[in-house]
């Protein structure tokens, strides 16, 4: 039989005249934590008793459940458990004693820390965060054992307490928090409601708020893959994010070695708003809400992944920089990163017709994800699909190659803006070469990234070169006339003189497409290297670094327009002539840029000229 409860006053173990203060001075801006830390601990000491339960077989039948209640007329807010329950020896050992050097010392220690709730677990102070909202504080409890003795114990938030004979009947705890003038917010029922369902929603245990439940003692993450549905997991979505659209996939993580991790992630649909600087995780231990924003655990190009993560091992009260040093955390990272890896396959598995809707939502992801991390890069590299010109609206990688090889081995053919570069695309188009479409923001370090992969493989845009299966055999060329000179020689002789233009370069050749007089060719690699410099801030406005300081004005022989313009030349009409030049160049410059207001009024008003001579 245990000892009489006998009425005792006393001091708390602390070695410092005043801990509470302290608590509200470096906790107040995260005051609700109180009721997670309450709550977890009522939760905790209902596990320990099942296990207990199931050990020892005392085949207790209880319906465990925490309650919380208001009452507003007394100016208190309770959280009562039929958990375990502590006897007074217990009570003394595990509430009366805080032990830390000093105040001073603790201060110091933790004077630079963003995030204030770190303190609570860094010193096991879970049930003193009480203090944060409360002026008095009681603790009524019950233990399980035989024939142990209710006991109760009181704290004004000085270091004196009194502990004294209870009238518990029910095995468990009571704590009876009596709040603070300025903390009766937490006597609205909507106000505790919403605090419990941020930290407790997902707590294994039955938690009420007078009377009703308020949270999910099963979670979908706690459960089977293989049990559930697919609007299992739709619905589960819909109940973390209410406002948002049906997200696209999901991955279900049940691991148990190395570490425990329990979870579901969705990638969500993404629109303009959506914040990619934060993590959208919410991330639980042993199912207590622990944050909403922990980036650490997320590998930087998944930042829009949505969803729960169940961390045991990872303390309640995890710290940023525990998060950043910690190996288990890198580790959470892979294993993320192989999963959303391995589903991307599983997707792309799936055909084109059925990939490509998600794709357009991830593809910048799946690419930054690539230059990021090898082993992702590895695994998706030959599922990454591509807009295409070409009979299949998508293709991979290895299929476009693989159907080029005949014509133009190695070599990608892109375009980066179908709209501006549709000339070129037309002209490839006609002869049956497959351009890919990178237009996204990310393509062009992602081009030069593969690049640096495959280097077998070269990228080249449509604009930047012509292909030999575009040219065809001009006899013509090959006639000198009087002159003692070519058609080409010719054509080239005429748009020289008539465009004086620094840093251009005219060259001729006959496409097999005679619909287009002129294409304006820009270097490849040059082009790069000033988009480059420029996309980082380096040369201003410096001439060298002008996309078209150094061009080529490709002409097709080949066009009919070219042909008008040699003939205008051998009669004379030097005047019509020239306007033909400009516009030729003009027209090859409009797939590149918009004309300056001077350039584009002389174009307009060259145009009509040129309209009243048909």
């Amino acid at each position: 039989m245990s000892a009489k409860v006998k009425t005792e006053t006393g001091e708390i173990s602390i070695h410092t005249e005043n801990i509470f203060p302290i608590i509200k001075k470096w906790l107040y801006s995260e005051k609700e934590i109180f009721l997670r830390e309450l709550v977890s601990n009522a939760v905790d000491a209902i596990s320990k008793l099942k296990n207990i339960n199931l050990v020892e077989g005392l085949k207790l039948s209880d319906e465990y459940a925490v309650d919380i209640k208001i009452d507003a007329d007394q100016g208190t807010l309770s959280i009562s458990d039929n958990g375990l329950g502590m006897t007074a020896d217990e009570l003394r050992k595990y509430i009366n004693q805080i032990a830390f050097s000093s105040a001073e010392d603790f201060i110091e220690k933790f004077k630079g820390l963003e995030d204030k709730n770190e303190i609570i677990g860094h010193f096991g102070l879970g049930f003193y965060s009480s203090f944060m909202v409360a002026d008095q504080v009681e603790i009524k409890t019950l233990s399980w054992q035989k024939d142990a003795e209710a006991a109760d114990w009181i704290c004004d938030g000085t270091t004196e307490y009194s502990l004294s004979a209870g009238q518990r009947k029910e095995r468990g705890t009571e704590v009876v928090l009596h709040l603070a003038d300025d903390e009766k917010e937490f006597l609205n029922q909507d106000r505790v409601r919403e605090t419990l369902v941020k930290f407790c929603n997902f707590l294994p245990v039955t938690i009420r708020l007078e009377g009703d439940q308020i949270n999910d003692s099963k979670p979908l993450w706690t459960q089977a893959a293989n049990e559930l549905k697919e609007e299992d997991y739709r619905e589960f979505y819909r109940k973390l994010y209410p406002m948002s659209g049906e997200p696209l996939f999901w991955i279900h993580l049940n691991i148990d070695y190395p570490f425990n991790l329990k979870g579901v992630l969705y990638f969500p649909r993404l629109n303009n708003e959506f914040d990619v600087t934060k993590s959208h995780i919410k991330l639980f231990c042993n199912q207590v809400f622990v944050s909403d924003n922990c980036p650490e655990l997320i590998p930087e190009f998944l930042t829009p992944l949505q969803g729960c993560l169940d961390a045991p091992d990872l303390p309640l009260n995890v710290s940023r920089s525990y998060l950043q040093n910690e190996p288990q955390v890198r580790k959470i990272r892979e294993v993320i990163s192989s999963r959303i890896a391995a589903k991307v396959v599983e997707l792309a598995k799936k055909g084109a017709e059925e990939f490509a809707p998600i794709w357009d939502d991830i593809h910048t992801f799946v690419k930054y994800g690539m230059m990021r991390e090898d082993k992702f890069y590895t695994k998706v590299k030959d599922h990454v699909i591509y807009r295409s010109t070409g009979e299949q609206k998508y293709t991979t990688l290895p299929e476009y190659l693989e159907r080029a090889k005949d014509k133009h081995e190695g070599k990608i053919y892109y375009a980066n803006d179908e709209g501006t570069q549709s000339t070129y695309l037309k002209l490839f188009e006609s002869q049956g070469i497959e351009v890919l479409i990178l237009d996204a923001m990310i393509d062009n370090h992602f081009i030069q990234f593969l690049e640096s992969k495959e280097e077998n493989n070269s990228f080249e845009r449509v604009d930047s070169d012509i292909t030999e299966n575009l040219i065809a055999q001009d006899e013509s060329q090959k006639i000198v006339d009087g002159d003692n000179k070519t058609r080409t020689e010719k054509i080239e002789e005429v748009f020289k003189e008539g465009l004086d233009i620094k840093g251009l370069t005219i060259r001729i050749e006959s496409l097999k497409d005679d619909s287009v007089p002129g294409m304006i060719l820009l270097n490849e690699q040059s082009r790069r290297f000033k988009e480059m410099m420029r996309n980082m801030g380096q040369g201003g406005d410096a001439p060298e670094l002008d996309m078209f300081a150094e061009h080529t004005l490709m002409v097709n022989s080949a066009s009919p327009v070219i042909g008008k313009l040699l003939d205008l030349r051998e009669t004379g009409d030097e005047e019509k002539a020239g306007l033909l030049i400009e516009q030729v160049y003009d027209l090859a410059m409009l797939s590149h840029m918009a004309l300056t207001k001077e350039r584009m009024a002389a174009f307009l008003e060259r145009s009509s000229k040129l309209m009243g001579l048909v």
